[in-house]
């Protein structure tokens, strides 16, 4: 297994890339990524550098492998930070140069179709960061989220621990980009519930693997990045959310059950379930119909770690992925979680 560590981190000041190895939606919707980037200079004292990609929507794989080499190898940008999601990332990991990588680690945000990249720089032995795209939550209407915002600056500038806390208050309810009026206020936000525990009778430490569920099923659908000798997986601690495609409580059954039975769910020490994605443009769910998608998720998760790993600590609801706010997490780097205390602390 290749050894991990965690690459050097910017400074105030410093040039950081902005690319779109998914899409180049900044094209589309200007507006939320003009935004981010303006926060990133004001909020974070951080210089962001465009690649040709960046804006460019229908960028093959290759232009968008090309602008991920510049941004690495580049010795005067200090991070990178994805534009946006996407859906066909899996198609530039093959045109990447891994050594050219590995010779100049830094690090990466970004969440969704970036689970890809995530993955990749993992195996390459470098610690990424799942979350903090510039349109998403960057470009957030109105103001940050001050939880999101608090999250981002120590995985950005600091090194050591930081304890997650749950929100006290959340939204995955989106409006129309395209929309001036969208940006006029923050978004509405409603109560949360917090976490909810299971097998929290001990404390357990890993690194950390997974991502967006519908894109870790795709890695292992084309056997892509996916380690052949599952035990580079043991006491890992794995994290999933799904996305604004609200996969089916069958569909992810589904997906884990597959894991078991690949021998894969088994391996881990903790799950850390990301806060179910309720509403949609195309799934508009009222309150009791996202309630109900919501539990419906979570039956489903745990009726398949009750059949394939029974014993492992399980957190619900967790602050991360495609909500809002939205905790950053180390990918491949360290996580405790505590079940005695009720606490996760992640290691930036």
């Amino acid at each position: 297994m290749t050894m991990i560590s965690y690459p050097p981190k910017p400074s105030p000041g410093d040039r950081v890339a902005v690319i779109s190895p998914g899409a180049g939606l900044p094209g589309l919707f200007p507006r939320p990524y003009e935004l981010g980037l303006e926060r990133l200079r004001k909020e974070y004292g951080l210089e962001p550098v465009e690649y040709p990609s960046t804006r460019k929507m229908g960028s093959t794989p290759q232009e968008r492998a090309d602008d991920i080499h510049a941004a690495f190898a580049d010795p005067s940008v200090k991070a990178v930070i994805a534009s946006i999601g996407g859906d066909d990332q899996i198609t530039v990991l093959p045109l990447l140069d891994r050594e050219l990588i590995r010779a100049n680690p830094k690090p990466f945000f970004g969440m969704s179709d970036n689970t890809n990249l995530l993955v990749f720089l993992r195996n390459a032995g470098i610690v990424g960061y799942h979350g903090a795209t510039v349109m998403c939550e960057l470009g957030r209407p109105g103001a940050m989220n001050p939880q999101t915002a608090e999250s981002l600056r120590a995985a950005l500038f600091t090194s050591g621990e930081y304890e997650l806390k749950p929100a006290e208050r959340w939204n995955d309810i989106s409006s129309d980009w395209a929309d001036p009026a969208t940006f006029d206020a923050e978004p509405e936000m409603r109560p949360a519930d917090g976490w909810t525990w299971v097998n929290a009778d001990r404390v357990v430490e890993g690194r950390t693997w997974g991502g967006c569920l519908e894109i870790v099923g795709w890695l292992l659908m084309a056997d892509r990045e996916i380690s052949h000798d599952l035990s580079d997986y043991d006491g890992e601690v794995l994290l999933l959310e799904t996305s604004e495609e609200m996969p089916s409580a069958d569909e992810v059954f589904w997906t884990l059950r597959n894991m078991g039975e690949r021998g894969l769910l088994q391996r881990f020490s903790a799950l850390l379930m990301g806060r179910a994605r309720t509403w949609s443009f195309a799934h508009p769910n009222g309150p009791q119909e996202a309630a109900r998608y919501a539990a419906e998720q979570r039956e489903a998760v745990l009726r398949a770690m009750r059949t394939y790993a029974p014993d492992t600590t399980i957190v619900f609801d967790v602050d991360l992925g495609h909500t809002d706010p939205q905790l950053v997490i180390p990918y491949g780097g360290v996580v405790r979680v505590d079940g005695l205390a009720r606490r996760i602390t992640v290691t930036y």
